[in-house]
């Protein structure tokens, strides 16, 4: 059985090995680097415990969670029965471009939770195009995330979405 998680001694070899090639190339100056990984599964995200535990960050992969939470296709589907869903009111929003709080959200949250009660100096964010989609920045804010990563062309967008929700938090005094 292959291991799914990498264990302290194997980070302490990468470590090591990392910091004798770093001396190699560049000699005796420090290079600062953190290790960590992208959260692409809902089991990724429900062992975020032990993936934090050997970890300086974690992000969620919004796009490809939502496509394994889904279990579908983004490609297949926004091509296909996603708009008729999107009409019918099945889904009330694409659930690429916004968050899907309830399942893909709560994953997020989870996540979150489990890693930092692990390993309180960690950092979560997320990846993908929901990172620039304000109602999403909205509440990777309210859940406790430390940063949004988005296309360059959504940043502007996501800087905006979150100095909004961080303003609404110093408003109420949070």
């Amino acid at each position: 059985m292959i291991p799914l998680t990498v264990e302290a001694k194997e980070l302490k070899l990468v470590r090591d090995r990392l910091e004798k090639i770093i001396k190699e190339e560049i000699g005796n100056k420090s290079l600062k680097y953190k290790f960590g990984t992208m959260i692409e599964t809902p089991r990724a995200a429900l062992t975020a415990d032990e993936i934090a535990k050997v970890s300086d960050f974690f992000s969620f992969g919004t796009n490809d969670l939502t496509q394994m939470t889904f279990a579908f296709s983004r490609d297949d589907v926004e091509a296909t029965f996603l708009p008729k869903y999107l009409e019918l009111k099945i889904l009330d929003r694409n659930p690429f471009e916004t968050l899907d709080k309830s399942g893909v959200g709560q994953l997020l949250k989870m996540g979150r939770d489990k890693g930092i009660n692990s390993n309180p100096s960690i950092e979560v964010g997320i990846c993908g195009e929901h990172g620039g989609d304000p109602d999403s920045v909205k509440f990777c804010h309210e859940i406790g995330l430390h940063y949004v990563s988005a296309s360059p062309y959504r940043i502007p967008l996501a800087i905006l979405a979150a100095a909004q929700a961080a303003s609404k938090d110093k408003a109420r005094g949070d």
